[in-house]
């Protein structure tokens, strides 16, 4: 049983699905729209782990967004380290750095 479950939020989560699905070898399991079209809940796995992913509401702006829109989110993260993120080991990561560039959105 997993006991971590990332949910992790997006201006476009149907965009997101797609791309870690393409990207990072993931299985779409579940993706449940609201009447716009916007992602309300999603389900990515690999393996037997899940990522739950969503669209919460029409004014939900990502992080980078925020920092482009609002100064004091920008020195927020003038660190130089990662804030909020997900590891994902991946076997090749210069063929998935390939790839992932590649197909960048």
């Amino acid at each position: 049983m997993q006991l971590i479950i990332p949910m992790l939020a997006y201006e476009n989560g149907v965009a997101a699905m797609e791309w870690l699905c393409e990207v990072f070898g993931f299985t779409e399991k579940l993706r449940w729209l609201d009447d716009g079209g916007r992602l309300s809940h999603g389900e990515i796995v690999m393996g037997d782990q899940v990522i739950m992913l969503a669209s919460p509401t029409p004014g939900y702006q990502s992080p980078k967004r925020l920092r482009q829109e609002y100064a004091p989110a920008a020195r927020w993260y003038q660190v130089p380290y990662i804030i909020n993120g997900v590891l994902v080991y991946v076997a090749d990561v210069e063929e998935h750095f390939r790839v992932a560039s590649e197909g960048a959105r």
